[in-house]
């Protein structure tokens, strides 16, 4: 238990290279199963998932997010989940582009030609910026650095609070934990600020806070106060972290894989020739998407997912106790040299064609964003907003890691860079 507490990455990393896809541990009293294969990952996602919640860990979570969209469970998770769906259809999210572009302009222009930056820090502001302005119509620009401090702090407590969570039926009370409490305390001061802001506005907009303040249960009440303040915080916060750890490990390798980034850019020069992307173009740049998923494959934001059965099962051949944690790591299944071929090296081409459909891989070899019911909903906006992001950072800068500067990927909540990433960004001449 102390070897997990202070490295879930590397102590389960050992558990899987020595004992394979179906790992059973406990800890103290409580029975853990690690599952590798997508076999048995597909059949706690999708095939059998009626039979598992969400893990005892993700009470840790819910001392942050509330009853929101990631923590919640059955009817009142089905309700809230058709409430926030319509919010992220394509055709709605194709009209958020010229939000993230604009986003993405106002970041690169503070950028100065040969300016050292970590560049972690950066895209966190700027995804930030853009899931306010695209879901709640907000600019929260000046209040980036207070989310991204009260985040951090929160985050570097997470290991300590899931293990608490898995050991204790109940909620520890954080007594000692003053600095978590004033961080989320923070968060509170800036979503209810958003919250007052449009209630005080009177406007009627087409967004999804809109529709979160207008909808009505079958009693005709509005959502509870304190209902919206946790789909809010979940959106805010897990809809820009993700995406810019995403930039953050893309831009990382490929600062250390010039012919790739070569590559890159070659794309973006012939399909945009300096200009802005825009949703027309998101089809055509089909190397931009290989990098981002290659990316997304070594270096997962979300690196694992928690279940706990309902009732006994099996999986991979063994009997699960009702009762029984049950986590899937992508960080381990998508290394896997069964499933891809010299797992470590960064090769785009692996997407060159869907290998789910073509048979090369089972089909959650590969699962970033989860699967089955509980899918991450805003996966599409994700992969938009990534996609847009990208094309935009690479046409216009190079980015040289800073020498001496360590990059070591932590496993919390998500898969952070946990020193950030320095770099030195070199403005690429202009297309002639």
């Amino acid at each position: 238990m102390l070897d997990i507490s202070r490295d879930w990455l590397a102590s389960y990393a050992r558990f899987v290279k020595e004992f394979g896809d179906v790992v059973y541990l406990r800890l103290a009293h409580v029975p853990i199963i690690l599952l590798v294969h997508p076999r048995d990952i597909e059949r706690v996602l999708v095939t059998d998932s009626a039979n598992f919640t969400k893990s005892a860990d993700y009470r840790a979570l819910a001392t942050v997010l509330g009853k929101g969209l990631l923590t919640s469970e059955g009817e009142f998770w089905r309700r809230q989940r058709g409430l926030i769906q319509p919010a992220f259809r394509r055709e709605n999210i194709l009209t958020y582009a010229p939000v993230m572009t604009q986003a993405a302009e106002r970041m690169l222009s503070s950028w100065p030609d040969g300016s050292r930056r970590n560049i972690h820090l950066d895209f966190m502001r700027v995804t930030l910026d853009i899931v306010a302005r695209c879901l709640f119509g907000a600019q929260v620009s000046d209040a980036a650095e207070r989310v991204g401090k009260a985040m951090e702090i929160v985050t570097d407590r997470f290991v300590l609070d899931a293990s608490a969570a898995l050991l204790f039926p109940f909620n520890v009370r954080d007594i000692f934990a003053l600095q978590k409490r004033r961080a989320i305390h923070e968060l509170d001061n800036i979503i209810n600020g958003i919250i007052r802001e449009r209630r005080a506005s009177h406007e009627s907009r087409s967004d999804l806070l809109d529709a979160l303040l207008t909808v009505r249960d079958a009693d005709g009440k509005p959502m509870r106060e304190e209902q919206l303040r946790d789909e809010l915080m979940t959106l805010f916060l897990a809809g820009h972290e993700t995406t810019a750890i995403a930039l953050s490990w893309t831009c990382f390798l490929l600062a250390q894989h010039p012919a790739i980034e070569a590559k890159l850019v070659a794309e973006l020069q012939t399909l945009l020739g300096g200009r802005t992307p825009a949703i027309e173009d998101l089809p055509r740049l089909r190397y931009t998407e290989m990098v981002l998923k290659e990316s997304m494959r070594l270096y997962p934001a979300v690196w694992g997912l928690g279940r706990r059965a309902i009732a006994e099962c099996e999986l991979g051949g063994y009997r699960i106790p009702a009762g029984t944690n049950v986590f899937m790591f992508q960080w381990f299944t998508q290394h896997d040299p069964r499933f891809f071929s010299d797992p470590e090296r960064f090769d785009p081409e692996r997407w060159r064609e869907d290998p789910v459909r073509s048979g090369k891989i089972p089909r959650f070899a590969y699962f970033p964003f989860g699967g089955g019911p509980r899918v991450c909903v805003g996966a599409s906006f994700a992969m938009i907003e990534a996609t847009l992001l990208l094309a935009m950072i690479q046409q216009k800068f190079h980015l040289h890691l800073v020498p001496g500067k360590r990059v070591e990927p932590v496993g919390t909540v998500t898969l952070r860079p946990k020193h950030g990433i320095h770099v030195t960004a070199h403005r690429r001449p202009c297309n002639p």
